[in-house]
């Protein structure tokens, strides 16, 4: 099973998409979407849907995991990263991929067995996890992406 695990952002849009046989785990592609501060929403929206839908066309994913949002401290960055996760939750709604969504705590819980691991000891799960190693990228946004998809393979088994 393709799984196409997303971590939503207004400036970086972090993607990774993992091939699933039980436990086997195999890195496809990662990377991310970046827009340019000082650009109007708008437009960075727009660009962010269209290079999701450049992924969803070209990977055809059987699933999508997605970074759920649950808890925010700076209300000026809320609401465009929930702007963001609309835009590619209508880019997978449209190619009618099934979406499952998770919070933080729940991919760290489900990666490391402790719901406030930290970063480093979520990139150190993904790097086990991942039969691949030579493709794992550095950027956070897509390891956090990665992190999510291996999330939702081991909720799903």
């Amino acid at each position: 099973m393709k799984i196409l695990g997303i971590d939503p952002g207004m400036a970086i849009v972090g993607y990774g998409l993992i091939d699933c046989c039980g436990d086997d785990v195999r890195l496809i592609s990662s990377g991310s979407i970046q827009t340019q501060k000082g650009t109007r929403e708008a437009s960075r929206l727009l660009e962010i849907y269209n290079d999701m839908e450049v992924i969803i066309e070209k990977y055809k994913p059987d699933a999508a995991a997605i970074e759920k949002l649950f808890f925010f401290r700076n209300r000026t960055t809320v609401m465009p990263v929930a702007h963001a996760r609309g835009v590619i939750l209508l880019a997978l709604e449209k190619h009618n991929i099934p979406i499952f969504e998770y919070t933080p705590i729940e991919v760290k819980q489900v990666l490391t067995g402790y719901g406030r691991a930290e970063k480093k000891e979520v990139q150190q799960m993904v790097e086990i996890s991942v039969s691949n190693k030579e493709k794992l990228p550095k950027l956070d946004d897509t390891v956090d992406a990665i992190a999510i998809a291996i999330c939702h393979n081991r909720t799903v088994k």
